[in-house]
């Protein structure tokens, strides 16, 4: 069988559009829709539907993926071994959080021009939730959690740092000026700017908040944490955020750090797939993840 065929139909799978997954494997629309029939033609079954909204696997397609995604694995496997020991080299693709690509990984990509020149690093933002679907879906081959714990049976995590929080308002907010440090009762009383949904400090900080009698924060979600600091640098309320993103922003006096309850560090979770082979060069990136953010 053409492995070839293999890799279509999976990248088609991921994608669920024949525009997308041609692009995706540079190829022409027409090119995809003919290595989709030749294998459903080889195979003896209709592995798509073709809707208006895209392609949908059939149960037969749904019976396919996970051993076509096992046979391109061993593929994979068997060109690295052929490959010998000669340089690392190839493509690694890594989902993390927003304020770990901003602050933690340009050192480890980095690090890495040095240690692995001919490894391609390709670095996208995401939140947990994104992480976890693209490595079932094999857009990505690593990612970054931060999560206290991650139950998710068909990925697993290894901590390689920890994330410091801090609390952050505006240098003229009424917090800066209090003797005492804040209660749980008086930031129930403010308005504050979390990140999205599935953020789990976020999640937290707002089960805790809410938990308090009385009428309740304002809270405000964004997916951006430039879009937070900067409304808490305006004075439109609070913020918790990983110290690394408003470090600088404190020392020049543009944000202030709040008194007030201890925020727990948030575990750093590097993330792969259970049953995916990593291939050397996400290896490799792993490897030098793990020195430059434990070291």
């Amino acid at each position: 069988m053409d492995t070839r065929l293999l890799h279509t139909f999976t990248t088609l799978a991921r994608t669920g559009n024949f525009t997308a997954a041609a692009a995706e494997l540079h190829l022409a629309q027409s090119t995809v829709t003919v290595h989709v029939r030749s294998l459903e033609r080889e195979l003896g079954t209709r592995l798509f539907d073709r809707l208006p909204t895209g392609a949908t696997l059939t149960e037969s397609g749904r019976q396919l993926l996970a051993e076509a995604e096992e046979v391109l694995d061993a593929v994979a496997r068997l060109r690295a071994r052929c490959a010998g020991a000669g340089a690392v080299r190839g493509r690694v693709l890594v989902g993390a959080p927003e304020s770990l690509c901003a602050t933690r990984l340009p050192g480890v990509l980095a690090a890495m021009r040095t240690s692995h020149p001919e490894v391609d690093v390709g670095l996208y933002a995401a939140g947990t939730a994104e992480c976890v679907e693209g490595l079932r879906s094999g857009r990505l081959d690593l990612a970054l959690l931060l999560e206290r714990e991650a139950g998710f049976p068909d990925v697993t995590t290894e901590p390689v740092a920890h994330e410091p929080l801090t609390l952050v308002c505006a240098p003229h907010h009424p917090l800066t000026t209090r003797t005492r440090a804040a209660t749980w009762a008086d930031l129930a009383t403010e308005s504050f700017f979390l990140l999205e949904q599935g953020c789990s400090y976020s999640d937290e900080l707002e089960r805790r908040l809410l938990a308090e009698p009385g009428t309740g924060p304002r809270l405000t979600r964004f997916g951006s944490v430039d879009a937070a600091r900067s409304c808490v640098a305006a004075g439109l309320g609070l913020a918790l955020l990983p110290l690394t993103t408003v470090d600088e922003q404190v020392r020049h006096g543009r944000l202030a750090r709040v008194r007030g309850p201890r925020f727990a560090d948030v575990p750093v979770l590097l993330a792969r797939h259970r049953r995916r082979w990593a291939a050397p060069a996400a290896q490799a990136f792993a490897g030098e993840l793990v020195r430059h953010l434990s070291g």
